[in-house]
């Protein structure tokens, strides 16, 4: 018989090599070749005959076999039984028919029938069971059944976590306001984000994001191309503060059975950093559920080969499997950003506390010894630096994107530490100074705003995330130089009032991407690529913080406006969508609902119209995503090395 033509994976045939003449020329060639198919159905016809037969044979009556299995069971190995030692087994062997008692073979013979007929019995019940059930039940409790072994087998490759004192938990279920026109501005917002965390729930679930108006799951570059749940990670911590237990159980559930880190993915180690990082951790220091630790621990592991760099300066970007780092194409000669370097160190000393290992602490202090060692053209921090070279990249500084989350890093850290990492704090004043001295000026109609310098020259355009610095001048007021603190809490209040005149003067009262402040032009974005609005918190974020310091009730009255902007031109019939332009009376919708819409916006909405007891400040430090942090109450934590890591 010839051999048959192979198929390659490409589909086309190759052909079959000359075999020759037939060796028997009875038959003609075409009819001695069988193709592998009538192979294949010769085999299972023969299998189905044998398993059928087999079968049968073991229900055909007594009387008809019982030589026949008499004959299967000679080969049996059945204990040796030494009646001298009073009956007792002497450990050895016997092969049937070698002088055991007839009697003793027959009940053998029929306890093995019975076993084999009830197996059957048991068997065909179960598969009449299977069939009854539709192929999505079937399909579920085989993946119940994976879950449960893939679990299984990262439950035996993870090590127990130390235990650690627990910091001082205070104010995690407390905020309820007393005024009923409060109450139900909060409200409102808890529907919102029942509304957002629904929708995901119905159209997204497991996907990093959703697309609302599609009705279908959406992601990014910055998550690579795994599902890994982003909306789900970032928004527990919020769903837990509002009292949505259910919802938080949803998330909970889905984490501990599908939250998998050991994929092919190329994800942003900031963005996973600040999102998942600090959403676990933060869930776990609200609810106590041991798994947002050891999740976080895991995922922190599969981030630290980013910092295997000849300066230590981790890569933008990380495999989770391979451990493969890269820099975004687009920065400055291959260099990592400050904003993403530089906003690691909440969660990372959280890391170690919790786990004892000071790796994590080690990897951003060696970040901040560095940064402190370099030179800083006019005391301002590039925004680029080249982690093969250690030098600064493009002289481009900004305390929006880019920068951002580095100068409230260096704030919160003292803040974190009980206010005892003073190094933290005196680089922080360091870097403000400067930035005021440098980017901080007043508009012609008498705005204060925070430009970008480049090369030398500033350019006079605040982004929408600069409007972050509101509150964060105010929250570092106190403990500032000099007794500067009514100086940087008037400064955030003038920030705050700028940002609010960027919502103000657009048709949605929704505040654009960039706005700039050129001759008559103030407040407003001029390009078209700067009207969207994607849902961000940043302008929220600083009502919130000045409210808490000054209690001014025009942050509620601003906040409120922007949360009825939101409800009206962003809700839309599976969720809430960014508009692509805020100066439109007919908006168009980008169609994605942002994690960071639930972790932060709404976030800091409902924490605006709650009481101060909830989640205080002089407590909790909320990571860069409102991921709230407790106060750390230890020695100096710049040591290296300090007890609390050994």
């Amino acid at each position: 018989m010839t051999t048959p033509a192979l198929l390659p994976l490409s589909g086309r045939r190759i052909p079959p090599r000359n075999l020759g003449p037939s060796s028997s020329s009875s038959f003609p060639h075409h009819r001695a070749t069988l193709r592998l198919s009538e192979k294949f159905i010769l085999l299972l016809i023969l299998s189905a005959f044998i398993t059928l037969c087999f079968g049968a044979f073991f229900f055909l009556p007594d009387s008809s076999k019982h030589k026949r299995f008499d004959l299967g069971l000679e080969d049996v190995l059945i204990p040796h039984v030494d009646t001298s030692k009073g009956g007792k087994n002497a450990g050895g062997y016997l092969i049937h028919g070698q002088g055991h008692d007839q009697h003793r073979h027959r009940e053998e013979e029929e306890r093995l029938r019975n076993k084999i007929r009830a197996d059957h019995e048991k068997a065909l019940e179960e598969a009449k069971e299977k069939l009854q059930k539709s192929r999505d039940e079937i399909q579920a409790e085989i993946q119940t059944e994976k879950n449960k072994i893939i679990q299984s087998l990262k439950n035996k490759g993870s090590k127990p976590l130390p235990p650690v004192p627990v910091p001082n938990l205070v104010g995690i279920k407390s905020g309820d306001p007393t005024d009923p026109d409060v109450r139900e501005k909060r409200d409102k917002i808890k529907e919102m984000m029942k509304y957002a965390w629904e929708n995901y729930r119905q159209y997204g679930w497991g996907h990093n994001e959703l697309k609302p108006i599609a009705r279908k799951g959406h992601s990014t570059n910055i998550f690579g191309n795994s599902q890994l749940g982003a909306t789900i990670v970032d928004a527990l911590d919020t769903l837990y503060i509002m009292g949505l237990h259910d919802e938080f159980k949803e998330g909970q559930d889905w984490i501990d059975n599908h939250l998998d880190f050991s994929v092919n993915s190329e994800v942003s180690v900031f963005e996973v950093n600040i999102r998942f990082i600090g959403g676990l951790l933060a869930a776990y220091y609200l609810s106590g559920q041991e798994v947002f630790k050891i999740k976080a621990v895991q995922l922190a592991g599969k981030l630290l080969p980013a910092f295997n760099t000849p300066t230590g300066i981790p890569w933008a970007m990380v495999n989770l499997k391979s451990g493969v780092g890269r820099n975004w194409g687009w920065a400055s000669a291959g260099s990592s950003i400050l904003s993403e370097f530089g906003t690691l160190h909440m969660e990372f000393v959280h890391l170690s506390y919790l786990t004892g290992n000071p790796v994590y602490y080690d990897k951003v202090m060696h970040i901040r010894k560095l940064l402190q060692k370099m030179d800083r053209p006019n005391g301002l921090y590039p925004n680029y630096l080249n982690p093969r070279t250690g030098r600064w990249g493009q002289h481009h500084t900004s305390m929006g994107g880019l920068g951002d989350s580095f100068y409230e890093y260096l704030l919160k850290a003292w803040l974190m530490s009980d206010k005892m990492d003073t190094e933290a704090r005196k680089m922080y004043d360091d870097a403000i100074e400067a930035i005021e001295k440098h980017l901080i000026r007043k508009s012609n109609g008498g705005l204060t705003f925070i430009g970008e310098w480049k090369n030398g020259h500033l350019e006079r355009k605040m982004g929408h995330l600069t409007c972050f610095a509101g509150g964060m001048f105010a929250l570092g007021a106190d403990g500032s130089r000099d007794d500067k603190a009514g100086h940087y809490l008037q400064l955030g209040a003038e920030i705050a009032h700028t940002c609010h005149e960027s919502y103000d003067r657009t048709t949605l009262k929704l505040g654009p991407e960039a706005f700039k402040f050129d001759g008559g032009v103030e407040a407003v974005a001029v390009r078209q690529n700067e009207k969207y609005y994607i849902l961000r918190p940043e302008v929220i974020e600083t009502y919130w913080y000045m409210w808490r310091f000054t209690h001014d009730p025009k942050y509620r009255q601003w906040g409120w406006e922007a949360a009825q902007a939101i409800d009206k031109y962003c809700r839309v019939s599976g969720g809430f969508s960014g508009v692509k332009d805020v100066y439109s009376s007919a908006p168009t919708y980008d169609d994605v609902q942002q994690s960071f819409f639930l972790a932060e916006t709404l976030k800091y909405l409902y924490l605006l119209f709650s009481n101060d007891d909830l989640l205080p400040l002089d407590h909790w430090v909320f990571n860069t995503e409102a991921h709230p942090l407790p106060v750390l109450h230890l020695a100096n934590t710049t040591l290296s090395g300090h007890h609390v890591y050994r």
